[in-house]
């Protein structure tokens, strides 16, 4: 099987890295480099966390490298410091990474040294914001002919957003709003871009049923890992029941299974302006057209990810 070279930019999120777990169980697809953004995540334990799942799937090879820019709305720090615990589950806290070393520079420099080395235009999926991309892009632009497609999950198009504080009225998504002037600017660029909004997300809740089914084969790594993984999340948000989504995973999963979505053309622009910053607006005449994932098969869903769960490392 040819295998499809892939570049995959996340923001140490558990979610985040259940779709390296799911990345890495691929067999059609080559993880050419990591790169990691300071976003919903405290970067030495995101690159903790990332460098582990690597080692337990003997892909150290695989080059990383840690963002250095931050963005405009910082998430917040609760959020961020949660997943540090992944790095002392049981699964991961022997796994020895001592002798892992960053890729030199940082993301951009990662990031371009890829896609100057690739024969044919690779797919680049974003699970966090979208800056270190854009960045790599503005300092060298002739790499975009190099991007056969951009997959992110990121923005909140006919339903709300998830951003909830005192200066915004809860329109945008977080990805998006991290950094709004850099989602703008990747959609001015004119990239093939596959969205994957809270429309289609807030579908696919990760529910008590799937983790009942998912530890029914707890005999297997991947799924007793990301079983572990996903019971940390139980108090991420807090409300009167579990509502952690499958929003990195479920744009991962498009990798594997892009007959289980249906998607919309549709004319974009980004807020950059208060009350709605961050917003991703339908726009007739001056937008940007975006592929958006509207619905999703959600048996299918669910029973793709189980079944890729289904083994060892």
């Amino acid at each position: 099987m040819k295998k499809e070279a892939l570049l995959f930019d996340h923001d140490g999120g558990v979610d985040d890295l259940l779709s390296l777990m799911l990345l890495l169980s691929m067999d059609q697809i080559e993880i050419k480099g990591i790169s990691i953004t300071p976003a919903d995540c405290i970067a030495d334990y995101a690159t903790e966390s990332t460098q582990k799942l690597l080692s337990l799937f003997q892909q150290t090879a695989i080059p990383v490298a840690v963002g250095k820019y931050h963005g405009i709305n910082a998430f917040p720090l609760e959020w961020r410091a949660g997943p540090m615990v992944l790095n002392a589950l049981p699964m991961m806290i022997n796994v020895d990474t001592r002798t892992q070393q960053l890729a030199p520079g940082g993301s951009i420099d990662l990031l371009a040294d890829q896609l100057q080395k690739a024969e044919h235009p690779v797919k680049v999926l974003l699970t966090g914001p979208c800056s270190n991309l854009v960045r790599t892009l503005q300092q060298f632009p002739t790499l975009r002919a190099k991007i056969k497609e951009v997959i992110w999950m990121g923005g909140a198009v006919d339903t709300g957003g998830n951003v909830v504080t005192y200066n915004h009225n809860s329109t945008a998504e977080w990805n998006v709003y991290w950094d709004p002037v850099s989602a703008q600017q990747l959609f001015e660029m004119e990239l093939p871009i596959t969205l994957f909004p809270l429309d289609v997300t807030n579908a696919v809740p990760v529910n008590f049923e799937f983790l009942k089914e998912l530890a029914t084969q707890v005999e297997f790594d991947l799924s007793n890992l990301a079983g572990q993984f996903w019971a940390t999340t139980l108090n991420t948000i807090p409300a009167y029941e579990y509502t952690y989504y499958m929003w990195d995973i479920l744009a991962t999963s498009y990798l594997g299974i892009p007959d289980a979505f249906q998607f919309e053309d549709i004319e974009l622009s980004v807020s950059t302006q208060a009350p709605n910053t961050g917003q991703t607006l339908r726009t007739k005449g001056n937008g940007n057209w975006v592929h958006v994932a509207k619905t999703v098969d959600k048996q299918a869903f669910y029973q793709y990810i189980l079944n890729q769960f289904n083994t060892n490392f």
